[in-house]
């Protein structure tokens, strides 16, 4: 009686000082996510509507909103395709400096975008080291929306990456083997065993890939070169108002970002849980 007596205890106290943790918590995205959300509604509040409604379809913003959009879903897709299989590669195969490789998937983490952006703009242009040789071809990256979506891709594959890996990393190997043993070809054996199980995860690495870029600002603007109607991001639109100090129009653009980004996650989320739901019902 003692024993389970104690071992109840033990259960309801599974996380000790949980008032102090949550108050902590609750203090740390008060800080951190709401108060600069307070500040916005704050600013957003001294707009009015047909204001506001003006700021955000200026011509020159809609144009940048474009080239943002267009640039991120290529980042996007491409992480889709690259990340997957950098992740395929980290958990199926051994190789002389994995550990290596694997550490470099976080470098867009570590690194400041700013000097990402710097690195990418000087390799990438015409006397950069990878730009020469592009240049022959007719090829240009830097100042172009091609190197916009490069810079946006570079800061984003570890979404995509770390998030299929884990779940690569708990599909035991035998599965496609047994798919290939009893007669699937390797591209049936990913598409109709590998693939669904991967799903879910890779879409929603693609989709924090993308809200990621929607929003990036240092790797991209150096890269970008900044040209009306053709390179300009709507993160230099906003980092533009502020400079003139038109914290009213900043806030009305960043506002669209933020509603852009939100519904994305939330779809995601929602496409997730109703996805795993419908697996679980299957499965019944």
């Amino acid at each position: 009686m003692i024993a389970q007596a104690l071992t109840r205890r033990r259960e309801r106290r599974v996380l000790p000082g949980f008032g102090l943790s949550l108050g902590i918590s609750l203090t740390f995205v008060s800080l951190v996510l709401l108060l600069p959300l307070t500040s916005l509604v704050g600013q957003l509040s001294q707009l009015s509507w047909s204001q506001y409604w003006f700021l955000i379809t200026d011509p020159r913003l809609l144009a940048s909103y474009t080239v943002t959009l267009l640039a991120a879903a290529v980042a996007a897709l491409f992480n889709a395709v690259f990340g997957l299989l950098m992740a395929w590669v980290l958990v199926r195969y051994e190789f002389p400096g994995k550990r290596l490789v694997d550490a470099l998937m976080d470098l867009p983490f570590a690194l400041p975008t700013a000097v990402a952006g710097i690195t990418l703009a000087t390799l990438y242009s015409s006397n950069g080291w990878i730009g020469r040789l592009l240049e022959p071809l007719g090829l240009s990256v830097s100042y172009t929306w091609i190197g916009i979506a490069l810079a946006m891709a570079f800061t984003s594959i570890p979404f995509v990456v770390r998030t299929v890996q884990p779940v690569l990393e708990d599909l035991p190997a035998e599965v496609d083997e047994a798919a290939m043993t009893l007669g699937a070809s390797d591209g049936l054996a990913f598409r109709r065993v590998i693939l669904p199980y991967l799903w879910p995860a890779l879409v929603t690495g693609t989709g924090l890939a993308f809200v990621r870029s929607l929003g990036e600002f240092g790797a991209v603007i150096f890269i970008a070169g900044g040209k009306p109607y053709e390179t300009e991001i709507t993160s230099l639109m906003i980092f533009v108002k502020l400079q003139e100090y038109d914290y009213a129009g900043a806030s009305a653009v960043a506002s669209i970002v933020l509603a852009t980004s939100l519904a994305l996650l939330l779809a995601i989320n929602l496409w997730q849980g109703r996805f795993i739901k419908r697996l679980h019902g299957g499965r019944g």
